[in-house]
């Protein structure tokens, strides 16, 4: 199974080309969703103003290798490695689903346009990444949508409560657990068995979900985060803080009280 191209297996009877043109619209449905997120919500507007609002009142001008520099770090660290949430489960758990993810969707591209012939020789290093992207991002994703999602750890909402936002991580999960089981399901050669059929077109409903609902989801957000990570740092950087007041030098007293449990009420 883990060695195993699954699209090379189902070119026996579907076309590569059908293939490659569901992934051509799923890139499609996410330009055309967050454009339309863009004019809606009118995020990047926003966005540039700010940054010009905040240089008029920057203490100090960086050159271009001061810029690198800062641009470099937030990608290493905010970015790269969610620095910004710290050490703890939160940050394993999105780092779990974002570099599954991320594995998941590079060898679904690359073993559909390489390699989804029923002749063609697959690398084992590609099936391999995708099914173990596709366990972390199930994993990374059902651990934080179980155990770690704010209004159930800290609000006492129930688990299965769902709104808007929760489209984007329930279909993110959907898609890799479908996939897998899916090819899980091919490598049993069942033959005209229907089981892996429906897990096939589950998987293709659920990406169908995930990549047409970026307008009504979170799926956006992974394009304006990063931007807004390297702005706040440039800020903090040139002096201008966003416009926001320095940190205060007084000493930080809260009590012997904030010492008896961990911070979780948000």
């Amino acid at each position: 199974m883990f060695t195993v191209n699954p699209f090379a297996t189902l070119a026996e009877s579907v076309s590569p080309i059908f293939m490659q043109s569901f992934v051509i619209l799923m890139v499609l449905l996410i330009i055309i969703g967050t454009l339309l997120d863009i004019i809606h919500k009118k995020n990047v507007k926003y966005f540039f103003d700010n940054a010009k609002k905040a240089k008029l009142s920057a203490t100090k001008n960086l050159s271009t290798s001061e810029r690198i520099s800062v641009i470099s770090k937030t990608i290493v660290s905010d970015i790269a490695t969610t620095s910004e949430l710290g050490a703890g489960k939160r940050r394993i758990a999105h780092l779990l689903g974002m570099y599954g993810t991320i594995l998941f969707w590079t060898g679904s591209v690359i073993m559909i346009f390489c390699y989804s012939n029923s002749s063609s020789d697959t690398p084992s290093l590609w099936p391999i990444l995708w099914h173990l992207g596709a366990i972390m991002t199930v994993v990374g994703g059902g651990w934080f949508w179980f155990f770690l999602r704010v209004d159930v750890y800290s609000e006492a909402q129930p688990w299965y409560r769902i709104i808007k936002a929760d489209l984007f991580v329930l279909a993110l999960i959907a898609s890799s657990l479908t996939g897998l089981i899916w090819s899980y399901l091919l490598s049993l050669n069942l033959g005209d068995r229907w089981d892996d059929k429906v897990f096939l077109a589950l998987f293709i409903i659920s990406n169908l979900v995930l990549f047409g609902g970026v307008y009504w989801s979170k799926f956006a957000h992974m394009f304006y985060k990063p931007g807004a990570a390297i702005q706040k740092n440039l800020a903090e950087a040139d002096g201008s803080r966003d416009n926001l007041p320095p940190e205060a030098d007084a000493p930080k007293q809260f009590g012997l009280g904030i010492t008896r449990e961990d911070p979780k009420h948000y």
